[in-house]
């Protein structure tokens, strides 16, 4: 049996039981590959199984915090065991507190950093184990415009993204040192309709909302297929995700000051937030709500990627044009001046 399976790729999806994670984790069924379902509530986890199944992978679930490295390493020997080995592994697993940062509980901020940041770390760890001795497959870490550009009330989490892009960096140097034919690739995501923006931890007056744009999981999850196939160093999903992350390598200044004024209002709606809601920072909210938030009347189906290689090439001509032009129109100035300047 697991010969028979072996014959198919096998994926691991951490965070898969909801929103971008499933997303992933179905995209990856539909076209035949093994899915290994990693997440904390069992309802979930049977929903997303299920719905691998009927897209035409197969699936294999655990209830597993990927705080716990352990767990992670467990999980990884069960798939590779089941399914003859990883071919891909996709940490997206995260969770966030909406709240200012003097706000935020020591205790917040260590939680949201064992998650989102220490996860991608435990589930990379679980994924060389089994990749490094075969030289081949691909980790995929998911990370967020904010790993570039940080943004009020969130800053747990954007630390957190921007601890993720820091090792992924790392590895790769050792990886290539090693001339280890594993490969990374980090998917910057823009806002996107998901279910956390109801079980987040928040300390906010009203409900919080993705900035608009806002973009359906399956419009991602077809640009983290593809670049778990090219394995790109990055690529960076949306137009917001291009613009925040160049505007602040050209004007973070400015930006630190645009988000003071309008960062507070951008998230909450106008809607008062529950009392007592419950919220999945240590425990998970055990339902099966899918992979779509709330904002689906807004969010758009489609969405552009982009190889930031090809951008920077692209400003690089740009900007090599500009100088040209003006070299050249200086040199010509100059030459006007000069028979200006000859006696007559």
């Amino acid at each position: 049996m697991a010969t028979q399976q072996a014959r198919r790729q096998t994926v691991v999806v951490t965070g898969a039981s909801a929103g971008v994670g499933r997303a992933v984790a179905c995209a990856f069924a539909r076209h035949g590959w093994n899915v290994g379902l990693i997440a904390r509530g069992e309802a979930g986890l049977r929903g997303v199984a299920a719905a691998v199944e009927a897209a035409g992978g197969r699936a294999l679930a655990f209830s597993a915090d990927v705080a716990d490295a352990e767990q992670m390493a467990q999980a990884a020997d069960a798939v590779a065991e089941a399914f003859g080995g990883i071919d891909v592994w996709v940490n997206n697993a995260m969770v966030t507190v909406y709240a200012p940062v003097q706000e935020t509980a020591a205790a917040e901020f260590a939680r949201v950093t064992d998650v989102t940041y220490l996860g991608s770390v435990h589930g990379t760890l679980a994924a060389l184990r089994h990749m490094v001795p075969r030289d081949r497959g691909t980790i995929v870490q998911i990370g967020s415009a904010l790993a570039y550009r940080s943004i009020p009330i969130q800053a747990a989490y954007c630390a957190a993204k921007a601890a993720t892009r820091g090792f992924t960096d790392s590895l790769r140097s050792e990886l290539l040192h090693d001339r280890s034919r594993v490969r990374l690739t980090m998917v910057h995501l823009p806002a996107v309709n998901t279910p956390q923006f109801d079980w987040a931890r928040s300390v906010l007056p009203r409900r919080p909302e993705p900035v608009a744009p806002v973009y359906q999981p399956e419009a991602i999850a077809r640009h983290v297929f593809q670049a778990a196939r090219t394995a790109p160093r990055e690529l960076w999903v949306g137009a917001p995700t291009w613009k925040a992350i160049l505007g602040n390598m050209l004007v973070p200044g400015w930006i630190d000051g645009y988000l003071a004024r309008t960062g507070y209002q951008g998230e909450p709606t106008t809607v008062a937030a529950e009392r007592s809601r419950p919220d999945n920072l240590y425990e998970p909210v055990d339902t099966d709500p899918g992979a779509h938030g709330r904002f689906g009347a807004q969010a758009a189906g489609r969405v552009a990627a982009i190889d930031p290689r090809w951008l920077k090439l692209g400003l690089a001509a740009l900007l090599g044009t500009v100088a040209g032009a003006t070299l050249f129109a200086a040199e010509a100035q100059g030459r006007a001046d000069r028979r200006l300047d000859r006696p007559r």
